[in-house]
């Protein structure tokens, strides 16, 4: 089923834990249920006009991922299906189905390490930035006369903070260290990497490039857990690979970033209204970024 209407806020009987820029996330008892809402943000700023479907995209591809990587690392899923998730949170019985279901997930509450685990095998975005300045990305240094959209001949890890408001902002693997002790740095960056590995083979096969991910963990019991979202258009970057590389054709956000840079919108508010036409093509390239990588339709 595919819904017309757009979930811009969540109100659930439920006690609201945090709202973020898309997801509103809800404390369940011991666990936490996270909505992933069809807002979009861009340039860390929400938008005034979502995506139709957007918060099933992110919701179920994350779980197909969680689902395909629990063998490398755990996943703070306890539940994602509707039918199991309303079993064991007794408030959601009463909710319409659209408010929740396709959209939801139940999960462990975790102690989150703050910096974000970017894995890049493409240089683009800001990296492509910094690699034009230093020749380096993250205190890495990278061969010379590299172009937009370049392969890396492995694929490099460079952490970012993780910060409350503004920019993440690209930081050394030291200083990663620094921020959350070397064994926890180690593990975060061999397993991001292992991850990465097996997800741009997985896009490969279903037509889509992986450029770049960022994933997002925390500790319960003394173990690194895969928290958030994983691999989806929201903190990805997906290309065609059919066109590749004569063009970096975007399915993920960077179709809105580049709308809005189009338009010459300075990245301050007040954000600007998507036209009709731009909302849709989003919409279109997060769904079928969901089929390929699932081979289903979303449902």
């Amino acid at each position: 089923m595919i819904e017309t209407e757009t979930v811009t806020e969540s109100h659930l009987d439920l006690p609201l834990y945090v709202r973020g820029k898309v997801r509103d996330v809800y404390a369940a008892g011991d666990a936490l249920l996270i909505v992933a809402t069809d807002r979009i943000s861009a340039f860390d700023h929400v938008l005034p006009t979502p995506i139709p479907d957007k918060g099933r995209v992110l919701t179920q591809l994350s779980a197909f991922w969680f689902a395909q990587m629990a063998n490398i690392v755990r996943t703070h899923v306890i539940a994602s299906g509707p039918d199991a998730i309303r079993s064991r949170v007794p408030g959601l019985r009463e909710v319409p189905p659209e408010a929740v279901d396709g959209r939801a997930m139940l999960v462990e509450r975790c102690e989150r390490f703050d910096v974000e685990c970017v894995v890049r095998g493409y240089l683009t975005g800001s990296a492509f930035e910094e690699y034009r300045l230093s020749g380096s990305v993250a205190g890495i240094r990278l061969p010379e006369g590299l172009r937009n959209g370049d392969r890396l001949e492995e694929p490099i890890f460079t952490p970012a903070t993780k910060a409350v408001n503004g920019h993440d902002a690209n930081i050394t693997f030291d200083q990663m260290t620094e921020l959350v002790g070397r064994p926890h740095a180690e593990s975060l960056r061999t397993i991001s990497l292992m991850l990465y590995r097996r997800a741009a083979l997985h896009a490969q096969g279903r037509g889509l490039i992986l450029a770049d991910t960022k994933f997002e963990f925390g500790s319960r019991d003394g173990e690194l857990v895969l928290i958030d979202e994983a691999l989806t258009p929201d903190s990805s970057r997906y290309w065609d690979a059919a066109v590749y590389p004569d063009s970096l054709v975007a399915f993920d956000k960077q179709f809105v970033r580049d709308y809005l840079n189009r338009i010459g919108w300075n990245h301050e508010p007040p954000a600007p209204a998507l036209p009709p036409d731009v909302v849709a093509a989003t919409r279109e390239r997060y769904v079928e970024t969901y089929r390929r990588l699932t081979g289903r339709e979303l449902t």
